[in-house]
């Protein structure tokens, strides 16, 4: 298992990635401790004076005016988190709860939240050892901090709510004792810095990122694949084209494309000679339409990375007062995933052209109906189109803007919200749904260059196709393909495809 030490403020997407993807345990440079001390003392004294200080020795939100004498101060923590443990639906994954709270980690390690070194030390032993607390998937605005979320998870570390530990789902007490750990009793204002934070927003717009950024390398192999099935013609992937414009993503999809259909028989067989004069825009503009929607991921992920090093809580413990502000509000998180929801559906619908394309002998030339060898009698890939249509046209929906979608909450103390939780929550869904228009049109393409033996396609992408026909074999005939279908998505998501092809291909960071 990697092992990770983080450097709260200075922390890259890669850590993040390396948190996401391979499971890595983390603990916070012992650099911040100092601090994190010294804020906790702050609050600590705040809490035993006069002056109403809110969330130290006030009630919350619209119940700031209730002042709350020092001994109950632990309970007040303590029944702020049990009251907010509000969430409701299907667990969120492991992996996204991990990521969650190793943002929270992050931002209690600027040393502005107030929150003991106990605190933060529980939360790095709980990832160490397995402990991930069980977190419903709805019930964050994205304002006021993803408040439902956060509480589910700090439950856990007073002993309340439910984690898993080895696969099994435990009392959060329960869990924490199997695995050696003791509950802790929040002090002041610990279980407010707690709940008041962008993490369960944050950690769902980095996951719909890695995903989606993995899409998109998929979609540059499947793409080049497409290409040859049809006998797309390659100039319009030429260097100077892309050079010309001058966008990143652009030149990079292009030069990732030229690298994978290299060496082409199929390509070479009609380069001169060929009656088309340009090919339709699903094939002659891949460039420009993939390589577009990496550069709105990049443009997403610089928000994401000064999000994840940010501290979001409120209120914030500054060196001469302890200030309440705003920085729960997730509306940079909102735009974030706004942002990447609209490239996953563009790549997703040029795909879908793609594959039409393909099963049309009207537009394929020469491939036949549907990608049948007897077409009439068989269907072949007609209905598979269909769905990858209906794919299309959900993500579409999916991707009308949630951060406009605000709606007052609190007896409108907190009356501008962002919505960005089910703005980012909504990737995982619409990746999801690429991923399996991607492993259809991989289908398609691989059935489509097939059909042009004994041209064969580039070294690369006769690899991929290999790879794709080791689980799924040709189509010759009629067959039950739902199976099919799920164990193409599987290969896209899983990476197998890229692993396949062995060329590099552009990078998020």
């Amino acid at each position: 298992m990697t092992e990770l030490t983080l450097t709260p403020g200075a922390v890259t997407l890669t850590d993040l990635a390396h948190v996401y993807w391979q499971d890595a345990t983390v603990t916070l440079d012992p650099a911040c401790k100092p601090a994190v001390e010294a804020a906790a003392h702050r609050v600590q004294a705040a809490a035993q004076g006069a002056d109403p200080v809110y969330g130290v020795n006030t009630g919350f939100g619209k119940l700031a005016s209730h002042k709350i004498v020092a001994q109950d101060t632990s309970t007040l923590q303590r029944n702020l988190i049990l009251s907010h443990c509000c969430g409701v639906g299907p667990a969120i994954s492991r992996r996204v709860t991990r990521l969650m709270m190793t943002l929270k980690l992050l931002s209690f390690g600027r040393g502005a939240s107030g929150v003991r070194w106990d605190l933060i030390e529980l939360l790095q032993q709980m990832l160490a050892r397995g402990v991930t607390p069980v977190i419903p998937a709805q019930g964050s605005v994205g304002a006021s901090g993803d408040l439902a979320p956060l509480a589910h998870m700090t439950a856990v570390l007073i002993g309340a709510g439910e984690a898993e530990v080895d696969g099994t789902v435990l009392p959060g007490l329960d869990a924490l004792k199997k695995v050696g750990l003791e509950p802790i009793q929040l002090g002041p204002k610990e279980g407010l810095a707690f709940i008041n934070g962008t993490q369960f927003s944050t950690a769902f717009a980095l996951t719909g990122l890695f995903q989606a950024w993995r899409a998109a390398q998929n979609a540059l192999v499947v793409s080049a694949l497409s290409t040859d099935a049809i006998m797309g013609s390659t100039a319009p992937l030429r260097p100077e084209i892309h050079t010309l414009r001058g966008h990143r993503g652009q030149t990079e999809a292009a030069s990732a494309m030229r690298a994978v259909l290299d060496g082409s028989e199929i390509r070479e067989s009609h380069r001169d000679g060929d009656t088309r004069v340009q090919d339709p825009y699903c094939i002659r503009c891949q460039p420009q339409v993939t390589g577009a929607a990496m550069d709105v991921m990049r443009q997403a992920a610089a928000t994401l990375e000064v999000e994840a090093n940010a501290a979001t809580d409120n209120p914030l413990v500054l060196e001469d007062a302890i200030v309440s502000g705003g920085n729960f509000h997730a509306e940079p998180v909102g735009f974030a995933a706004d942002m990447i929801a609209l490239a996953l559906s563009e790549i997703g619908a040029i795909a879908q052209r793609r594959i039409a394309l393909m099963v049309d002998p009207a537009l394929s030339f020469d491939l036949p109906p549907f990608l049948t060898p007897e077409p009439g009698l068989n269907s072949g890939l007609m209905i598979a189109e269909v769905t990858t249509a209906a794919l299309m046209s959900e993500n579409k929906h999916l991707a009308n803007p949630c951060v406009t979608d605000s709606t007052p909450t609190s007896a409108n103390q907190e009356d501008h919200v962002s919505m960005a939780a089910h703005g980012a929550r909504r990737l995982t869904r619409m990746v999801e749904n690429l991923n399996y228009i991607l492993g259809v049109e991989m289908l398609c393409a691989a059935q489509g260059v097939e059909f042009r033996a004994p041209l064969t396609t580039s070294a690369p992408l006769q690899q991929a196709v290999a790879r794709l026909r080791a689980d799924i074999p040709a189509l010759s005939e009629d067959r039950y393909l739902a199976p099919e279908l799920e164990q193409a998505k599987v290969l896209i998501a899983d990476g197998c495809v890229l692993d396949a092809v062995k060329q590099p291909m552009p990078e998020l960071f």
